[in-house]
């Protein structure tokens, strides 16, 4: 009877012991990633319908990443919004997306730095507060209803540090300004009905207001060091990276030349945009709108990372944060450096934001 019990307990700890190597083994933590494992089976991909992210549609559109990333499956998801692709990649669904720079920052936060890593850059510029024509001051939007496309968003965070810098207060009172979140679709209507007074938006919505009789009060190129902050960026999950750096490598190489081909056909590129938008949304751009908006934009895959940091403060000085963000080993630009160097093009700078693991 004791020699039983003795093999039973042998046998006992050997599977336990089995056990414990097959959960560490399936740790899809950051820390526990793998080393590189070659190349993806797939790469699933988020974008919004959005001229912000042009290079994103061009690249799908013309086969950019398809081709690049040859027997590695692309699955693309549009999204309308920067938290459902936030939620997406921290969840798992999504191993890369594009965004803007503030839901970045915010899958940075709340992964306390270890899931996601910013990659690229996309987009620069293409916001502003548009404004009935006569409002010409700060001062004149007490008591009045401007729109943001989403609370914390981009632009969100940029209105609300710029009313607070002009001594404006968030709130209903006919000394404050009131924000109300809605979708840019909705803002125009509101806008044309008179039952907001503008908005803070990306474009095309921007150039949409103008259009409909909207003056621009503030171009936020104007506020940033020569003109530029980042609209679109490209954040991957750290595992990702880690396991498939030659799929990332591919992804970036076919994102570097739809940023290429939005800079050096530009009349092409807005009918491929613009096309892309009208099979995602059922809606197109006018030649008007559409020219307008895309003046007030650039690509470029540099993630213009010495900005992230006045963007995490900018977020507490708005109140959607209670502190800034720490954004050590946020920016990862490994893999981009070898895109750009085997291109020939200038390399880019983390500005400190990186470190020396992944």
């Amino acid at each position: 009877m004791n020699r039983h019990l003795r093999v039973l307990t042998v046998a006992l700890a050997l599977a336990a012991a089995l056990a414990g190597c097959s959960r560490a083994g399936s740790d899809s933590s950051p820390s526990a990633a793998p080393a590189s494992q070659g190349p993806a089976t797939e790469l699933r991909l988020g974008y919004f319908p959005n001229i912000t992210h042009a290079p994103a549609l061009i690249g799908l559109d013309k086969g950019f990443f398809a081709k690049e990333l040859g027997n590695t499956k692309l699955i693309s998801q549009p999204f309308n919004s920067g938290p459902p692709a936030v939620a997406a990649l921290l969840g798992g669904s999504l191993d890369a997306t594009f965004v803007g720079s503030s839901p970045a920052i915010n899958a940075f936060a709340q992964s306390k730095g270890e899931t996601v890593r910013l990659i690229a850059g996309s987009t620069s510029g293409g916001a502003q507060l548009v404004v009935q024509p006569g409002i010409t001051s700060p001062e004149q939007l007490k008591g009045k209803t401007i729109a943001t496309p989403e609370l914390a968003n981009t632009q969100d965070v940029a209105f609300k540090k710029w009313l607070k810098e002009h001594n404006l207060t968030v709130g209903t009172g006919p000394d404050q300004v009131a924000v109300q979140n809605l979708q840019n679709p909705r803002t125009l209507d509101l806008f044309k009905s008179g039952q907001v007074a503008g908005g803070w938006l990306p474009e095309p919505w921007s150039s949409r207001l103008v259009d409909a009789g909207a003056s621009v009060l503030v171009d936020e190129k104007t506020l940033w060091p020569n003109g530029q902050f980042p609209s679109t960026v490209l954040i991957v999950r750290t595992d990702f990276l880690r396991a498939h750096p030659e799929t990332v490598d591919a992804l970036l190489r076919g994102e570097q030349q739809a940023i290429d081909f939005a800079t050096n056909n530009q009349a092409e590129a807005k009918t491929v945009t613009n096309e892309a938008i009208k099979r995602l949304t059922n809606s197109s751009l006018s030649q008007k709108v559409l020219d307008r908006a895309f003046s007030e934009l650039s690509f470029s895959s540099d993630p213009l990372a010495a900005s992230f940091p006045q963007l995490a403060k900018d977020s507490v000085t708005a109140g959607v944060a209670p502190t800034a963000t720490e954004l050590n080993g946020f920016v990862d630009v490994t893999e981009l450096n070898k895109v750009l160097q085997a291109a020939g093009k200038p390399t880019v700078d983390a500005a400190g934001l990186d470190n020396t693991q992944r």
